[in-house]
């Protein structure tokens, strides 16, 4: 059997013992695409959805999911996030963009608390805007960069 991080020599689940490793300074940037109906993105924009302000909902749960990853997520480690920030950009016509940025100084990585919140900001998109637009597509959700540990990425 292959040596996988996550498996013990059996096969079985485990997490990562990351006790010996140097504490450093990471971040993760990831993206995530919401395509809709050109009138549903201004009603987002301009804060007209009946349910509210559609982006400072979707910007408080990608926060709180990124903060709550290492429940969601099986073998995550629960780490002490520094910040988490979540903003938004559009192409003017039928997408809208979703940029998140986790930061921590710890032992271990937070690019999945970084995708977490991309994720669970654009379903929450999703949920403010589904009685106007059923035609909605989360299109894509991708780690962009991180950096710290052992290795940088950069996912152009």
């Amino acid at each position: 059997m292959a040596d996988f991080t996550h498996l013990n020599k059996k096969g079985e689940a485990l997490m990562v013992d990351v006790g010996e490793k140097n504490i450093t300074h990471r971040t993760a940037r990831a993206f995530a695409k919401v395509k809709m109906e050109r009138e549903t993105l201004q009603k987002l924009l301009n804060s007209e959805l009946k349910k509210g302000d559609g982006l400072a909902t979707a910007r408080i749960a990608g926060i709180m999911a990124a903060k709550r990853t290492w429940e969601l997520i099986p073998l995550c480690h629960n780490i002490p996030i520094d910040s988490v920030e979540i903003t938004f950009d559009n192409n003017g016509e039928d997408e809208l963009y979703i940029h998140s940025l986790a930061k921590c100084s710890y032992k271990t990585g937070i690019e999945m608390e970084a995708l977490t919140a991309a994720s669970v900001t654009a379903l929450t998109v999703y949920d403010m805007c589904k009685a106007i637009d059923r035609k909605m597509e989360i299109k894509e959700i991708k780690l962009v960069e991180k950096t710290g540990g052992k290795s940088d990425f950069i996912n152009d």
